[in-house]
C-alpha cells in the first residue's frame, strides 16, 4: 500500500481510540472532537480497543494515521508490536501516534518518548499535551509527506 498524497486536512483520515483494557475515554473523545472541528476525518473507536481493531479500521477507511491513547499506565505492554502488526497488514507507511499516561510512575519523558519511537511510533505525546500542539504536529507531519497542507 503506497503513501496517499494529501493536501488538506479534509483529505486526512485518522483512526483514534484507547488501546487495551483501558477505559479512560474522556481525553480521547476531546481529542477526536477537536480533530474533527479542525477539519480532519476521524474514525473514533472508543475505549477498550484491541490493537488489531485499530489496524482493521485503518484498512477499511484507507486511514493516513492512527492515534493510540492510553491513560492507565500500561501502554508499553499494549503497544508492543503495533508497528509490526501494521506492516503485516500492508500499512507500512501509516503515521503512528501515541499519547497519554503511557507508563506507570514518574519517569523521564525523553526516555519514555524514545521507547515508543523505538517501538515504531512516529510521535509520542506526554499526558497533558494541548490539542493545539497535536494539530500543529499533524499539520507538520502531513505537510512533510505531501508537500504542503492547504
Amino acid at each position: 500500500m503506497g503513501t496517499k498524497v494529501v493536501h488538506t486536512r479534509g483529505d486526512i483520515t485518522l483512526v483514534t481510540g484507547v488501546i487495551g483494557a483501558d477505559t479512560h475515554i474522556v481525553g480521547n473523545r476531546i481529542l477526536s472532537m477537536a480533530l474533527e472541528e479542525a477539519g480532519f476525518k476521524v474514525v473514533a473507536l472508543g475505549a477498550l480497543t484491541p490493537a488489531d481493531e485499530f489496524i482493521k479500521a485503518a484498512i477499511e477507511t484507507a486511514a493516513d494515521g492512527i492515534m493510540v491513547s492510553s491513560l492507565y499506565g500500561q501502554g508499553e505492554l499494549d503497544c508492543r508490536g503495533f508497528r509490526e502488526l501494521c506492516i503485516e497488514a500492508g500499512l507500512n507507511d501509516i503515521l503512528l501516534y501515541v499519547g497519554g499516561n503511557l507508563v506507570v510512575g514518574k519517569q523521564d519523558w525523553a526516555d519514555v518518548e524514545a521507547r515508543y519511537v523505538d517501538m515504531g511510533f512516529d510521535r509520542a505525546f506526554a499526558n497533558g499535551t494541548r490539542v493545539e500542539e497535536v494539530i500543529d504536529t499533524l499539520d507538520e507531519d502531513f505537510a512533510a509527506r505531501a508537500g504542503g497542507i492547504a
